[in-house]
């Protein structure tokens, strides 16, 4: 029995908890984030409606672009309270159906199910159980892939979203990928897709039957993670908290930025991600760092350390802030970002875990 995976990505989660908050917002074009000024506001979007996604309205867009594409839409400051107290009450309902749980952020988490079902079938029927108690007790929808590991998972879960379930056997799996556009892999954004469509590559399926050698040459070492996921590999364990050895999340700009004030708003946010899942999972920290992508591809992390451990959100910004003000005078556009901490200990234990970048970096 191969493994089976569950990617749960809650639907349109800022906007949809602001929505259950606020009933007389439902079918508008709600967007969260920073204060849009007439489309001269500086700062990103942090989430938005369906509503205004057809507008071409998307997470971490520049706020001034959101407003251009979308000036009736009903902006609204983010409320991190609200998202982190709902999003806890979301991951124990998931950690109700496994104790194999890895929480990605505020509203994602990959769920290990290979010991709670014998087949794909069931697998759908797990599923379907947790949309179904998410709805009742929470009142929002999520989508979910479910596939024999997390990457084809994490695809799966946005092929029919929202509200969707989408089940990828491991038979399955390179007819399902192969005509999917590049993009549906996580991490590439539209600069990736430039240079991947000027030797030819479109499609997954495109990217699966290039050389590793040439994708390994076009981007380096991120190029073999590339190459795997495309031909439907993907070794990569859901880790619990008990296994964590650091707090990562990150985010890849839909076009590369060169303003500063939206890289740092975005800092902030994936800050504030971290810190949710941080306190969440009882943990607090020594380390903290951040992570930057050129529009060259050149990648650098940065790091540093306090004498003792803390859970403060102002103390983890500050730092991130700290850290980037090495880069904000690099005349070179960004397209990814991350924030980490590490050298963890739980907040009711003495034991600590080694500093360890995940995945790329």
């Amino acid at each position: 029995m191969p493994r089976v995976i569950l990617h749960v990505d809650m639907d349109a989660f800022y906007a949809s908890a602001e929505t259950r908050r606020n009933p007389g917002l439902a079918g508008l074009p709600v967007i969260v984030g920073a204060d849009p000024k007439g489309g001269k506001g500086r700062g990103v979007v942090a989430g938005c409606s369906y509503e205004a996604r057809k507008f071409g309205v998307h997470s971490a867009q520049p706020i001034s672009r959101a407003y251009r594409l979308c000036p009736q839409a009903i902006y609204l400051r983010p409320d991190f309270t609200l998202y982190e107290e709902v999003s806890a009450r979301i991951m124990e309902i998931l950690r109700s159906f496994s104790d194999k749980v890895e929480v990605m952020g505020l509203d994602e988490a990959f769920l290990d199910a290979s010991d709670n079902v014998t087949d794909f079938e069931q697998a759908a029927q797990l599923a379907r159980k947790i949309k179904n108690e998410i709805k009742a007790r929470e009142g929002l929808t999520c989508s979910i892939g479910v596939a024999p590991n997390k990457a084809i998972a994490k695809i799966a879960s946005d092929y029919q979203k929202p509200d969707g379930i989408t089940v990828v056997t491991p038979g399955e799996a390179s007819l399902f990928l192969k005509p999917l556009p590049v993009s549906r892999i996580s991490g590439v954004g539209k600069k990736t897709a430039e240079i991947l469509g000027r030797v030819g590559v479109k499609t997954i399926g495109d990217l699966a039957s290039l050389p590793a050698g040439r994708v390994v040459d076009l981007f380096g070492k991120w190029g073999i993670r590339l190459w795997e996921i495309a031909n439907g590999v993907d070794e990569t364990p859901v880790v619990t908290s008990y296994e964590i050895k650091s707090i990562s999340n990150e985010t890849t700009f839909d076009e590369d930025v060169g303003d500063r004030a939206v890289v740092v708003e975005t800092l902030d946010k994936l800050a504030k991600d971290v810190h949710a899942r941080a306190v969440q999972e009882g943990f607090m920290w020594k380390t903290t760092g951040i992570k930057l992508r050129f529009e060259d591809f050149s990648t650098f992390t940065r790091a540093k350390s306090r004498n003792d451990y803390t859970n403060s959100l102002e103390i983890m910004r500050d730092s991130v802030r700290s850290l980037f003000s090495e880069f904000e005078n690099d005349p070179r556009k960004i397209r990814l970002v991350g924030v980490r901490v590490s050298n963890l200990r739980r907040s009711d234990s003495s034991q600590e875990t080694l500093l360890s970048w995940s995945r790329d970096g």
